[in-house]
C-alpha cells in the first residue's frame, strides 16, 4: 500500500479525486438547496394565489356556502377575528401549521337559522368597519391585505395526508369583520423533485468519481511514461558505467522534455569531465613514467658502478618530479573546486616580485597605477600564473620579455609579451589543454609536461578572470591576464 500511495500517479489520481469530490459534494448541496428554495417558493406562490382568490371572494360579500374552498383538493380554512374556523374544505379531516387546528366550520347562527347574512353578503346587524379590531394590517372594508404569512405544515384530505405550505391572507368584510384565509399547496412535488435529484446525485457522484479516477490514471501514466524512460535508462546508464548513453527526449516540448535535454547535457558534461579525468591520469601516468625511469636507472648504475653516478642528473630528475607532482596537485584541487583566498593582492608589486632575477625581463606600469592594481584572490595561486607566464616567455623569446600591468574599467589586466615567433591562431586555444605541448615547444623544452599554460587558466578562471594569447607588438606572444579589480 505505501508503495502504491508513493507512486506520483497514484498521488496525482486521489488528489484529483479528493478534489472533484469536494467539489461535487459542495455543487450537490448547492442545488438541492437551491432547488428546494425555488420549489418553496413556488408552492408559497400557489398557496397565496389559491388564498387570495378566496379572499377576493370574501371581500366581494360572498357567502361561506358559495365560496370556491374544494378546487384543486387543497386545504383551505378561514377564520374569524376570534379564531374560529367559519369556513374549510369540505373533505378536510385534519389540519397542521396554520394554528387553527379546527376542521368543522362553525360560523354564529343568525335567529332565522342561516349563518347570519341575508344571502346576498349583508349582515343584519353588524358594527360598523370602523368599530373593527385594530390588530394586524389596517384594512379598509372589502380589502385584502398586501402582507401574507407562510408557514409549513401538513393536512389530510379524504384520507390523503400531506405535507404542505400554506399562505394567510388577511380580508376585511363589510359584514363578517376581518378574516384570515389559510391556503395551502402541497409539497410533493418539493419532495418528489429534491429525492430524485439526491437520487440521481447518490448514483452519479460514485459514477463520475470514477470516471475522473480512471481519466487521471491514464492522463498521468501518459504523461509519467516519458518519466519512467528517463528513469530505467539512467538506471542502465548506471549499471553499465556507459556516459555515452543518453535518455530519451519526448517530443511533447514539456517540462519532462526539458528534464530530458538537461539530463543529457549532464550526462555529456560528466562524460567530458570523465574522460577528461582518464586523459588526466593517462598523460600524468606517462609524463611520471620517464623522470621515475631515469632516476632509477641512474641509482642503478651508481649502485653497481659509483664512480658512473651522475649526481646532477639525479637532482634535476627529481626536482622535475618534485614539479610534476606540485603542478598536480594544484590541477587536483582545482578541479575539486577549491575556492581562492579572499585577500587583496597588488598585481604590480607581484609582477615586479616575479619578474626580479630573471634575465631580459622587464616590468612596464601604465602612469594610472603607480598606487597600485589590487584584486581579491590567493596571492600564491596569482604568483603561479605569471611565474608560469613568465617561463613560458623565456622559453620561447629570442631575446626580451615585458610584463605590463594597467587597468581596464573594473578590470586589472597583465600581459606578458615574447618577441620569439609567436603562436599560431589554430593552435591558440589548445595551448591551454592539459599536457599539450606544440612541436616547437618539445624542441627547446626537454623538461615541461605542459601543464603551465593549463594551470594559469584555471586559476585565472577560479578568480573569475579570463586568460587569452594574442599578437605581442614585437611579433611574438602576448598573454593577457584580465581579473576583476577589488
Amino acid at each position: 500500500m505505501s508503495r502504491l500511495f508513493g507512486s506520483v500517479r497514484a498521488r496525482a489520481t486521489l488528489g484529483a479525486t479528493l478534489v472533484v469530490a469536494v467539489a461535487l459534494v459542495a455543487a450537490g448541496a448547492a442545488v438541492l438547496l437551491s432547488l428546494r428554495s425555488n420549489l418553496l417558493g413556488e408552492a408559497g406562490t400557489q398557496a397565496e394565489r389559491s388564498a387570495r382568490e378566496v379572499a377576493t371572494e370574501l371581500a366581494v360579500g360572498t357567502p361561506y356556502a358559495d365560496l370556491s374552498l374544494d378546487v384543486d383538493d387543497r386545504p383551505v380554512q378561514v377564520v374569524d377575528e376570534d379564531g374560529t374556523l367559519v369556513a374549510a374544505s369540505e373533505d378536510l379531516e385534519r389540519i397542521t401549521g396554520t394554528g387553527v387546528e379546527a376542521v368543522e366550520p362553525r360560523p354564529a347562527a343568525s335567529p332565522d337559522g342561516t349563518d347570519g347574512t341575508d344571502g346576498t353578503g349583508d349582515a343584519g346587524d353588524t358594527d360598523d368597519a370602523d368599530d373593527d379590531d385594530d390588530a394586524g394590517e389596517p384594512l379598509e372594508a372589502g380589502e385584502i391585505g398586501e402582507r401574507t404569512t407562510v408557514s409549513d405544515g401538513s393536512a389530510t384530505i379524504d384520507g390523503d395526508t400531506e405535507d404542505y405550505r400554506f399562505a394567510a391572507v388577511p380580508v376585511k368584510t363589510e359584514d363578517r369583520g376581518r378574516l384570515t384565509v389559510y391556503a395551502g399547496a402541497p409539497l410533493s412535488a418539493e419532495h418528489g423533485a429534491v429525492n430524485t435529484a439526491l437520487t440521481v446525485m447518490l448514483i452519479g457522484f460514485p459514477v463520475l468519481l470514477a470516471v475522473v479516477g480512471w481519466v487521471t490514471w491514464l492522463v498521468t501514466r501518459r504523461a509519467l511514461r516519458p518519466v519512467e524512460g528517463i528513469r530505467r535508462e539512467m538506471a542502465a546508464i548506471t549499471a553499465s558505467e556507459d556516459l555515452a548513453r543518453r535518455v530519451p527526449v519526448p517530443g511533447t516540448h514539456d517540462e519532462v522534455a526539458r528534464l530530458a535535454s538537461t539530463t543529457n547535457e549532464t550526462l555529456a558534461a560528466l562524460e567530458t569531465s570523465v574522460e577528461r579525468q582518464r586523459r588526466f591520469v593517462a598523460d600524468a601516468s606517462h609524463e611520471l613514467r620517464s623522470p621515475i625511469a631515469s632516476l632509477r636507472t641512474q641509482l642503478e648504475v651508481a649502485a653497481a658502478h659509483p664512480e658512473l653516478l651522475d649526481l646532477d642528473g639525479a637532482v634535476e630528475d627529481t626536482v622535475r618530479l618534485q614539479h610534476l607532482a606540485a603542478d598536480l596537485l594544484l590541477l587536483a584541487r582545482l578541479d575539486a573546486g577549491e575556492r581562492p583566498a579572499d585577500a587583496r593582492v597588488d598585481l604590480a608589486a607581484l609582477a615586479r616580485e616575479e619578474a626580479g632575477g630573471r634575465a631580459g625581463v622587464s616590468v612596464r606600469e601604465d602612469a594610472g597605477v603607480a598606487g597600485g592594481v589590487t584584486v581579491a584572490g590567493s596571492r600564491g595561486q596569482l604568483g603561479r600564473v605569471l611565474a608560469n607566464l613568465l617561463d613560458n616567455a623565456q622559453r620561447h623569446a629570442r631575446s626580451a620579455v615585458e610584463v605590463s600591468v594597467r587597468r581596464d574599467g573594473d578590470l586589472a589586466v597583465v600581459g606578458v609579451a615574447d618577441d620569439g615567433e609567436g603562436v599560431p591562431v589554430a593552435d591558440r586555444e589548445r595551448i591551454f589543454e592539459r599536457f599539450v605541448r606544440l612541436d616547437a615547444a618539445r624542441s627547446r623544452d626537454d623538461g615541461g609536461a605542459g601543464l603551465g599554460l593549463a594551470i594559469a587558466r584555471d586559476v585565472a578562471v577560479r578568480h573569475g578572470g579570463t586568460l587569452t594569447v594574442h599578437d605581442a607588438p614585437a611579433g611574438g606572444a602576448l598573454f593577457e591576464l584580465r581579473l576583476p579589480a577589488a
